[in-house]
């Protein structure tokens, strides 16, 4: 893949040293090229001084053949308008930019730019440290809509078919921990008491997974 990254602080200089040293063609684009010794000797990608929106740096970065391109400079504006262009003028399939306005990420998430609310995720991870055993999602989109929830399978649902076991208009079982080791491809799996589910959730539709649940710690 050829990943174009713009911004070479500690995240894009980071992420562009991980995707160079796993083999992918990697071009850096930020403003000051002095933020280009963060990519130490090693880095065998292309670095270009410039503007994230400035198309002359964008081609001169590969951006007409680029799989990917990720916006991680410290401006909300910069990388919002950076995916933009990428994606709607050089129709770059995979686009994300990070927002540090947790509100500002929810819109632009609405209108199909993915985003990386910096503040709420580093907010949740804290949170989760601080109070381990509360009962939060393991993973929220940035609209709040989507959530990854982890929850016991009720021994009394054991021995049916794990498929059959959530309505699919509530949620969607994505894998299952058993014994201690996570497992895929769940929906022909028969349930056994001790499963944890994972699954994926919207939020309107939380209080009814509870619901269903409940009905089967009850049967």
């Amino acid at each position: 893949m050829h990943i174009v990254i713009v911004g070479c602080g500690r995240v894009g200089a980071g992420l562009a040293a991980d995707l160079s040293s796993e083999g992918h063609s990697v071009a850096v684009i930020d403003r000051n090229g002095k933020q280009f010794r963060r990519l130490g000797s090693n880095f065998s990608g292309s670095m270009i001084a410039g503007s994230g929106f400035d198309r002359g740096s964008l081609e001169e970065a590969g951006i007409t053949r680029a799989d990917a391109l990720a916006a991680v400079t410290s401006g909300d504006n910069s990388n919002i308008l950076t995916a933009r262009i990428a994606r709607e003028h050089f129709g770059v399939p995979n686009v994300v930019a990070r927002i540090y306005d947790p509100q500002r990420a929810e819109v632009y998430q609405r209108l199909g730019i993915a985003t990386v609310a910096t503040v709420t995720w580093t907010i949740d991870q804290v949170r989760r440290w601080l109070i381990p055993d509360e009962d939060r999602p393991s993973w929220v989109d940035a609209s709040g809509m989507l959530h990854l929830v982890d929850r016991p399978l009720p021994a009394a649902l054991a021995g049916q078919r794990l498929r059959h076991v959530i309505p699919e208009d509530v949620a969607t079982i994505i894998a299952v921990t058993r014994a201690g080791k996570p497992r895929l491809h769940v929906e022909d799996l028969m349930g056994q008491d001790g499963d944890l589910l994972h699954l994926a959730v919207l939020k309107e539709h939380l209080d009814h997974l509870e619901a269903v649940l409940q009905q089967g710690d009850a049967s």
